[in-house]
């Protein structure tokens, strides 16, 4: 399944309007904000159709699925997209990621937890906003999360990077640290928050794939929002940030970041992270940037090829507070 879907559902009282673009959308918030009230309305409009006084506007069918038969249920259910609501302990199993990311559904997801097993992104976790009858989602994070949030960020020289990977990432942004930033890994997005609680008072700037850290969000979200020291930058993969750069010059790659949702199929890729690495490898391959995971390839610390990518619109604001310009 892929492409962006466009939700309507009303009844008398309330009506609900929001689309969905990734396999995974997390629904979070306190109660009675119209959460639990968005699924039964789903479940109702499943087992009773048009005689439940409910219209449900959506081109993929929409399923409810609950309880300890989960499992049995979700092995019948293809190319929809299924609401879960929060108290189904089961979303936060191996098992239930393991089940996700052979399908080809599209999961929309109630809970007030992070779900760890699950690579979810940080643009797709709402709360829900209600106007009046009408109610939409709206987006609690923002991909460039902290730093666009915070007006401070400008006036701040980073004294420290810690990324989420030990890899190409790592090796990349080591290499513009050269020495005079302190470079760290976290060896995982789990570790993030720990390293970020451990800072002092320096200017600390964790990197993550945004793309799947979703669930790390809850904590760090909280911290950032304590700490003025502390900013987080999350695009969606170092691969996007490469793709995105336009160092390839590739009208088609330019095409598909336009538009992600309408080439990466869920039964193929757990997250769009895999697929912007895969995409890259195969733009790359049999040529002088040649790209590799493991470890970053040389070329991509050329200078030519080096400030390309850092003063593309996503790490702009980056690259000037670790530089000094354009500081006030």
């Amino acid at each position: 399944m892929k492409g962006k879907y466009f939700i309507s559902i009303s009844n008398s009282k309330v009506k609900y309007e929001f689309s969905i673009k990734r396999n995974i959308t997390v629904i979070q918030g306190d109660s009675a904000t119209g959460k639990t009230t968005l699924v039964d309305m789903i479940r109702e409009f499943e087992q009773n159709g048009a005689d439940s006084g409910i219209n449900l506007s959506s081109k993929k069918k929409c399923r409810v699925l609950e309880g300890n038969s989960w499992e049995e249920n979700l092995s019948l259910m293809n190319d929809s997209i299924i609401f879960i609501d929060e108290g189904n302990r089961f979303v936060e199993s191996a098992d239930f990621a393991k089940a996700v990311k052979n399908s080809g559904n599209y999961y929309v997801i109630v809970t007030r937890e992070g779900l760890d097993n699950l690579p979810y992104s940080i643009e797709e976790i709402y709360g829900i906003h209600i106007s009046g009858k009408y109610a939409d989602l709206k987006q609690v994070y923002h991909e460039f999360y902290r730093i666009y949030g915070n007006n401070n960020f400008n006036d701040c020289r980073i004294e420290k990077i810690i990324t989420e990977d030990s890899n190409s990432g790592f090796d990349f942004f080591n290499a513009v640290c050269g020495g005079k930033i302190i470079c760290e890994s976290a060896n995982g997005k789990s570790n993030i928050f720990k390293k970020l609680l451990q800072a002092k008072n320096e200017a600390v700037l964790a990197i993550a794939d945004g793309a799947a850290f979703g669930s790390q969000m809850n904590l760090v979200g909280e911290l950032l929002n304590k700490r003025e020291n502390l900013f987080l930058f999350a695009p969606e993969s170092f691969e996007w940030l490469i793709l995105q750069s336009d160092i390839l010059n590739d009208n088609e790659v330019k095409k598909i970041l336009e538009n992600p949702e309408n080439y990466i199929e869920s039964k193929d890729y757990f997250s769009w992270e895999q697929y912007f690495t895969k995409l890259l490898m195969e733009k790359t391959s049999n040529t002088f940037l040649n790209y590799s995971k493991k470890k970053i390839n040389p070329n991509y610390l050329t200078e030519n090829v080096k400030r390309k990518i850092l003063t593309s619109d996503a790490l702009k604001i980056i690259w000037e507070s670790m530089t000094g310009k354009n500081r006030n």
